[in-house]
This record gives C-alpha cells, structure tokens and sequence, in this order.
C-alpha cells in the first residue's frame, strides 16, 4: 500500500516554500510506502507520494507525467483492467514509458478528462495537476 498528500496555493506565489511541509508529511505516513518517496512541485501544487514497489518494481516512480509532461499525478490503488485500458491506448498512439496502472490512469485523464472515470475498474484514490489550466483533479473510490 502506499501513501499520496499534497498542498495547493491558491494564491498563486508558488508553492516551493511548502515542500518541507510536504515532506513531514510523506514522513509521517512513509510506513504506507517504506521504499521510495517522490515530490512534484509546481506553480501552485505540491504533490507528493511514498511508494511499496508491487507494480512496476523498476519504473513506476511517482509523481508521474503523462507523455505531454501537462498532467501530473499521484496515486494509490489498483485498477484492475489497467491492461486494457493500455491496450485501448496504445492503439490510439500512446507511448508509456513505465508498465504501472499508475501510468494508464495519467494517460486516460489526459485524453478523456473527469470521464477517464467510466472506464476504470478498482479502488484507487489519485491527485492530478494540469499545469496548464492550473486545475486539480482528485478523488478516492473505494
């Protein structure tokens, strides 16, 4: 099991000055993910995760982009039809560059938005960033 937090600033000033408030807190939940821990900071956000190696031992890092480096995103959980939903993008032109679930999710919301949803089998929670609309997507289906 692993362990996801972030901040956003809705002010706008950035968000670097909260990444050691962002580490205390991957600190305090890191028995969730004892081995590897991941920051993305951005304008407004600050994303973090702290990760149990289950899938994708070697590449399924987090935070993780999309192919576009637009949508950024942390995640924990498992979406069972995640091969697929590979497989429906892959033959949309898709590159991955990981073999995670997590990967798939990024991809999905990048190309179909909120209703990635509707084709998601599991129990997850997930953040995505859009830097370029500056808009934060998440929720937790359980």
């Amino acid at each position: 099991m692993c362990g996801i937090a972030g901040l956003l600033n809705y002010q706008s000033s950035g968000v670097h000055s909260y990444e050691d408030n962002l580490k205390r807190m991957l600190s305090a939940i890191n028995y969730r993910g004892p081995d590897e821990s991941g920051i993305y900071l951005g304008h407004q956000v600050a994303l973090g995760s702290v990760r149990l190696s289950i899938v994708d031992l070697s590449t399924g890092q987090q935070p993780l982009s999309d192919e576009s480096g637009n949508y950024w995103i942390v995640y924990n959980g498992e979406v069972f039809n995640y091969p697929e939903l590979r497989q429906l993008l892959e033959n949309k032109g898709v590159k991955f560059r990981t073999t995670s679930d997590t990967e798939v999710v990024v991809q999905m919301y990048a190309l179909y938005g909120p209703d990635c949803l509707k084709y998601f089998n599991g129990q997850f929670a997930f953040c995505i960033w859009d830097k370029e609309k500056e808009e934060l997507f998440w929720l937790a289906i359980g």
